[in-house]
């Protein structure tokens, strides 16, 4: 397994092999319930996707958002895709190279499924293929955190490490920026629904304790490593024992209606664990086959129906790539 000591230095790409790309990034579930912050990983469904065009006018544009119903801005100094490309730019010492940005939204925002981190990594795996730029991936996560700083108003990687680099990742430390790519059993599925509610991260963000006790902070370090344990040991019902969170899912769950049932209905059907995606108000539950989560994506949506909430449904094993070219042209 990696352990990633994130440098941001490279050397200038020329770029060269065809003048366009589109590029797909994965949504993740970030926090795993019990790992805030520091654990999270990416699935295979949905994602957002990135067209870019290198131009001959110098700066960064944005031409096309679709699939936002307005709701992002055009403005490149606003747009956390071209504010993170920007920074990649300056830092490869092409500041004033000429990019033109379509972002297609493929995945509702403010889902706690990483919207923000999927269009960010799209974008700046985008530039790096378009530059044949050949530096490890891993060099553009803190460029990614910059986008999330902007977008939530907190530069974590625990969603934007995962849509980069595919897998579970842990954050090991912030400071300095240090990030360690998990192992996970094979045949693990998550099943992720989205409940139409509004839920913004920066507000869930804020009603969080700021002081936990201290025997509550030593059940929540024991599920972080039976957490991590449990994926190195490919023991999924230590995985699943270990998904339990007693500092934030009690108080970020009063914002999703029916939690607490809808995981009941999850457990019941088969789930290893159930929890919040993020900041919510996705919630998502890892199972050991593809049928039962897809059983259990049909009994949670069945149940919002019934308390009339709309709900969009996924199922995807764990995405173990990351981001990828879909054409170059």
């Amino acid at each position: 397994m990696n352990n990633i000591n994130i440098n941001a230095t490279s050397t200038p790409p020329s770029g060269g092999r065809g003048a366009s790309v589109r590029v797909f990034a994965p949504a993740t579930v970030a926090n795993v319930v019990c790992g805030f912050d520091v654990l999270g990983f990416a699935v295979n469904e949905p994602g957002d996707e990135v067209v870019m065009r290198l131009t001959d006018k110098p700066g960064i544009t944005i031409s096309k958002i679709t699939g936002d119903d307005g709701r992002l801005p055009l403005d490149p100094a606003k747009n956390t895709v071209s504010v993170s490309v920007q920074h990649y730019l300056q830092s490869i010492g092409r500041p004033e190279l000429g990019l033109d940005i379509e972002l297609h939204k493929k995945m509702p925002i403010g889902s706690g499924l990483g919207s923000s981190s999927a269009s960010t990594v799209a974008g700046l795996f985008a530039a790096k293929t378009l530059l044949d730029d050949e530096t490890d991936v891993m060099q553009l996560l803190p460029f990614a955190m910059k986008g999330e700083e902007m977008a939530c108003g907190h530069g974590h990687a625990d969603n934007v490490a995962p849509a980069l680099l595919g897998g579970f990742i842990l954050v090991r430390s912030y400071d300095p920026l240090e990030v360690i790519r998990l192992p996970h059993p094979e045949g693990l599925y998550c099943t992720v629904v989205f409940p139409d509610v509004d839920v913004p991260t920066r507000e869930a963000r804020q009603i969080i304790r700021n002081k936990v006790l201290l025997k509550d902070a030593v059940t929540q370090w024991g599920n972080i490593a039976g957490l991590v344990s449990g994926l190195f040991m490919q023991d999924i019902d230590l995985i699943g024992r270990s998904m339990q969170d007693i500092l934030v899912e009690p108080v970020r769950s009063m914002l999703i209606p029916d939690f607490y049932r809808m995981r009941e209905l999850a457990m019941e059907a088969g789930a290893v664990g159930f929890g919040i995606s993020g900041s919510g108000p996705s919630v998502f539950a890892l199972t050991k086959d593809e049928t039962t989560a897809r059983n259990i994506t049909q009994k949670l949506q069945q149940h919002l129906t019934h308390i009339k909430i709309y709900s969009q449904g996924y199922v995807s094993p764990v995405n173990a790539a990351g981001p990828r070219v879909l054409e170059r042209f």
